[in-house]
């Protein structure tokens, strides 16, 4: 197929999915009109059935539970996918440090561990504020990925070892469901919460749908850096060696 066969191709594709977004769009309720009733309920039920303030995670990983897994396995597909497209076509991997300020360094090395605790904060008390398990895993994933920004290449390669990267991400798509299996071991429905609801507006609160979350974490900060450093390898370090 030619360059111009293509490119009416993406232009024919743009159009009409285009038009599928604005008639969507155009049948949304207005803001604040919201139509529920489903929202209605769990803002109901959350807190005092679930123990728990964010009604968000509640519904995410307790509730309905089995679907987050289904989403989680989409995003673990995808990288999977990506990283079939892009491994073993990537360049040499020392590409060399290109970040020559002290004071970049310093404080780039520094706000690594910054934004990884916050990362971590935001997992921890994922049913107590707004966060959770998919939020905070990018947030530590983009802490670690400061590494190459602010310190270079060879600083992040440590850190943005598959070797340590794919283990983890499996231990984290798999541990969700080993806490369904679980479940299920001790005569419950899958995913039903063993522990129950805890103690409401603490770390606590949440009962087994904290592993749940935790898990997510897990696979979906793994999951980042993998992509990372495929696209690192792929993209940004032949152009450092053209350049060295």
């Amino acid at each position: 197929m030619t360059r111009r066969a293509r490119i009416g191709v993406f232009l024919a594709a743009g159009a009409a999915l285009g038009a599928l977004l604005l008639w969507a769009y155009a049948g949304l309720p207005g803001f604040g009109h919201y139509r529920g009733p489903y929202g209605f309920v769990l803002n109901r039920i959350a807190t005092p059935e679930r123990h728990v303030t964010n009604v968000v995670n509640a519904t995410t990983y307790d509730i309905r539970g089995f679907d987050t897994l289904g989403e989680e396995y989409i995003l673990f597909a995808a990288v999977v996918g990506v990283v079939l497209l892009l491994r073993g076509r990537s360049g040499h991997r020392d590409a060399g440090d290109r970040v020559h300020s002290d004071l970049v360094r310093a404080g780039g090395t520094i706000m690594v561990g910054g934004v990884a605790l916050v990362g971590l904060w935001l997992v921890a008390f994922g049913f107590v504020t707004p966060g959770g398990g998919f939020q905070g895993g990018v947030v530590v994933a983009a802490g670690l990925l400061l590494l190459y920004l602010a310190v270079g290449y060879r600083a992040w390669s440590a850190a943005g070892d598959e070797r340590h990267l794919d283990p983890l991400e499996a231990i984290g798509a798999g541990g969700y469901v080993v806490v369904g299996l679980v479940a299920l071991a001790i005569g419950l429905p899958f995913l039903k919460n063993m522990l129950g609801g805890g103690d409401s507006g603490t770390i606590w609160s949440g009962g087994s749908a904290s592993f749940v979350n935790w898990a997510a974490a897990i696979e979906v900060a793994a999951a980042n850096l993998v992509l990372y450093s495929e696209f690192l390898k792929q993209y940004i370090v032949p152009i450092a060696r053209r350049r060295g």
